[in-house]
């Protein structure tokens, strides 16, 4: 069972969702970093940590630094994967936007003001429902990838174009930003616990007749990445299969 701590008070423009699992090595600084950031923002914020049950001091880190900013919570979580936490962590936001972000800030948080409407150069559009940060979109800079991980995101992405979202260059980039009705209807249906969670959500955004905007951002290579290429890359790709059967009939209600 998750426990959930109460929201902070007041209304909030933006939360700040990211999934973790065994992170004590680099969630403090993680947080460190985006409260800065978001410190210096004029709207009010949140800044929601999904706990994947994680065995190390993952839970007890956050918790400490909860402690010294009730804006900052810790959704506590039995372990069932990156799509299991993503989920709960994008259910339990309350802001009226909710980015995801993963815990390695491989999309420096400053990066969000690309997916927001009104902000940076206007490359979000207003009223989008669902913004995909993009290592391949126009303007995208990626630092530090081995070329064998981007060969094996491109056949990925190539498979992911045939059998569920035609047209999208990246949907593997851990950094998405949704709307609150839009996150509310579809991480309601999301299915999938693993690292296929952000394909099941661009499905169901398609057939539900959403509007993406794919957005391109800058990406750094991280270390110690959560993905096992060849174990993942096989269950990723019957998820692909997976996705198209369980939400068959589905017409976006």
């Amino acid at each position: 069972m998750s426990r959930i701590p109460p929201a902070a008070p007041g209304p909030i423009f933006l939360s700040v969702v990211i999934p973790a699992y065994n992170e004590e090595a680099r969630i403090s600084r993680t947080i460190r970093e985006v409260v800065a950031y978001l410190q210096g923002q004029e709207y009010q914020w949140e800044v929601v940590v999904a706990d994947d049950g994680s065995s190390d001091a993952t839970a007890r880190l956050v918790s400490e630094a909860a402690a010294g900013d009730s804006r900052v919570r810790v959704l506590s979580l039995e372990h069932r994967g990156k799509g299991w936490a993503v989920k709960n962590g994008m259910l339990a936001a309350v802001g009226e936007f909710r980015l995801l972000s993963d815990a390695d800030l491989s999309v420096p948080i400053v990066q969000v003001e690309r997916l927001l409407p009104g902000r940076d150069d206007g490359a979000a559009q207003d009223g989008v429902d669902v913004a995909v940060g993009s290592r391949e979109a126009p303007g995208a800079a990626r630092y530090g990838e081995p070329g064998s991980r981007h060969l094996m995101g491109r056949v990925f992405n190539a498979a992911v174009n045939r059998l569920a979202v035609p047209g999208m260059a990246d949907t593997q980039c851990g950094f998405k930003c949704f709307r609150a009705a839009a996150a509310a209807h579809l991480f309601a249906r999301a299915t999938l616990d693993g690292f296929s969670c952000d394909v099941e959500v661009l499905y169901l955004a398609r057939r539900s007749g959403m509007t993406i905007s794919e957005i391109g951002v800058d990406w750094y290579y991280r270390e110690h990445s959560k993905v096992r290429p060849l174990r993942d890359a096989f269950s990723m790709a019957l998820d692909l299969l997976r996705i198209r059967w369980r939400h068959r009939g589905y017409s976006g209600r």
